[in-house]
């Protein structure tokens, strides 16, 4: 890998530890400040709501600027969010705007990926990538966890001397400085993308115009990558995927309060045991699949739909592991083949930033409804049980049929 691309790395490490830490703290501030239990899923709504609004005018954007810059702008936007949110601005709102920075880091950091390696070892580098998107997961759900564990012990309460001087501007929170933490990830994060050093490739800027963000243009786009044989396909998977699992997400953390009576600490650190398996699911995938074999990963997607209802029946910690871990590693083994087709396909067909505002409007989009269903049944007390089934169902029903094609064309 050229070196510029483990500068990448790094830098996309720090930016998503401070924004999985933010949203465990975003939780934690929510229950704090009163709000009902279903308005949590509704951060997570907030913050994917700029990758649909905006997606028209990332990729363009992000093709049309230096990539590593970019990201540093936008890491900045972030601490703007983490701010708002300290001054009392409504948290939905705040956290919109730090979706909206990183609806524009996305394209530019999967983009400078596909820029800087040659084809033939872009799945290993989707592999990297993808390791180090989970693992910033892992630490940042963790970090999130051990900071809400420190407030609720009060221990955090004696550093809150050192922020007096805003006492009267800021919020009353006690994560306040939990926050503090976060805003020096991003400070880190932002120094690291301008340290990045020149790829081997030299990456071609186009021209930021009216036509090339319009939405007519933006889904002419959008049809062009769907309607292509492979880039379809993965791009289909990918969108089902994502949906279902940021459902998951929460409902792991809801799971572990009512049914193994754990704190919102405690079930941070089972979030990021599905994390470790998606990156043991990474690792493995990114030495069994090539770009051509991509598709024969489909069958995972069936044993990660199996595991899903399976989950919320397990009333013991010591089953909860291995089932969690098991479920990480099926998705890390679907996602990383399909995700690096669809990038590759998704350059031949558009470009490198164009294809992944395509991909995110699509995956955010299937963010959104899921989420938006999930928080409607819950407000409606449907019990998690029969949530999972459902979403369980709708993972078969889209996986299924590919998986049969697949046979009958390996027939």
């Amino acid at each position: 890998m050229p070196k510029g691309f483990y500068f990448l790395i790094g830098a996309q490490f720090a930016s998503g530890l401070a924004d999985n830490a933010l949203l465990i703290l975003g939780i934690y501030f929510l229950n704090e400040q009163g709000y009902p239990g279903w308005w949590a899923p509704l951060l997570k709504f907030s913050l994917t709501l700029a990758y649909v609004l905006l997606a028209s005018f990332v990729g363009p954007f992000s093709d049309a600027f230096p990539k590593n810059r970019l990201m540093a702008y936008m890491n900045a936007l972030k601490m703007v969010g983490v701010l708002l949110l300290l001054l009392g601005v409504q948290p939905m709102f705040a956290f919109a705007l730090i979706g909206l920075a990183a609806s524009v880091y996305a394209p530019s950091k999967y983009g400078l990926a596909t820029e800087s390696v040659e084809p033939r070892l872009l799945v290993r580098a989707n592999g990297w990538l993808e390791a180090s998107v989970v693992l910033s997961a892992v630490f940042g759900i963790a970090l999130g966890g051990a900071l809400t564990g420190l407030t609720e012990s009060g221990v955090a309460s004696e550093f809150a001397e050192l922020f007096s001087f805003a006492s009267g501007v800021l919020v009353e929170t006690q994560t306040l400085p939990a926050m503090a933490l976060v805003l020096c990830v991003y400070i880190t994060a932002a120094a690291l993308n301008f340290g990045l050093r020149p790829m081997q490739r030299r990456a071609v800027m186009v021209p930021l115009t009216w036509h090339s963000i319009r939405w007519s243009a933006f889904w002419k786009t959008n049809l062009r990558l769907w309607r292509d044989p492979l880039g379809g396909v993965s791009l289909y998977v990918t969108t089902l995927y994502w949906g279902v699992g940021a459902v998951m997400q929460f409902a792991v953390l809801l799971w572990a309060e009512q049914t193994l009576k754990l704190t919102l600490k405690s079930g941070a650190y089972l979030q990021a045991l599905v994390a470790l398996g998606v990156i043991l699911g990474a690792f493995l995938a990114g030495r069994s699949f090539k770009l051509h074999s991509a598709r024969q990963s489909l069958p995972w997607g069936l044993l990660l739909a199996v595991l899903l209802p399976v989950m919320v029946w397990v009333t013991e910690v010591w089953l909860a592991i291995p089932l969690l871990l098991c479920a990480g590693l099926a998705g890390g083994m679907l996602l990383v083949p399909m995700n690096s087709l669809l990038q590759h396909r998704g350059m031949q067909v558009l470009s490198s930033g164009r294809s992944i505002a395509v991909q995110g409007f699509n995956e955010n989009m299937s963010v959104l409804v899921m989420l938006g269903v999930y928080s409607g049944l819950l407000a409606f007390g449907v019990s998690l049980s029969w949530i999972m089934l459902m979403f369980a169902a709708v993972l078969i029903a889209g996986i299924a049929p590919l998986c049969l094609l697949l046979w009958r064309q390996v027939r």
